[in-house]
């Protein structure tokens, strides 16, 4: 329940982002010019912590929730959801250096921590498009 909350807060993060950045483009649309220039860098830095926030934070509490669930019940190779959890603390640690400006949120050290997240979302999507879940005793009760 925990990880379908959060990828739902996750896709209204990235929604929040979007319209931010819509937004700035009606504003130019419009030929606000240089009276709109406030609201526009307000917008812009709403953009920013949206996307701060939706694609570095929240990736990370997600591979926590199921990589917990996953590691408990052996449904995958136990070395999906350790990488799952090796990237969420990685991926924490770049999150709160980038957020007391210990590093850049566009530098190499954030983006070499944010790779096991990644690799561990592509790979369990493509280890259960063709192989799928392992017989589990969780599973074989139900």
């Amino acid at each position: 329940m925990g990880f379908v909350a959060s990828r739902i807060l996750e896709a209204a993060t990235i929604y929040v982002g979007i319209v931010s950045l819509m937004s700035i483009v009606s504003l130019r649309q419009a030929g606000a010019g240089s009276s709109a220039l406030l609201t526009g860098q307000g917008l812009a830095a709403q953009y920013q912590w949206s996307f701060f926030f939706a694609q570095s934070f929240i990736p990370a509490v997600n591979g926590v929730l199921l990589g917990s669930l996953l590691y408990q019940s052996r449904l995958v190779p136990r070395w999906l959801p350790v990488l799952a959890l090796i990237g969420a603390v990685l991926l924490i640690a770049s999150w709160f250096a980038v957020l007391v400006g210990f590093i850049g949120a566009v530098s190499p050290v954030a983006a070499v921590a944010a790779v096991p997240i990644a690799v561990w979302e592509f790979s369990l999507g493509i280890y259960l498009t063709f192989w799928g879940f392992k017989t589990s005793p969780i599973t074989d009760r139900l």
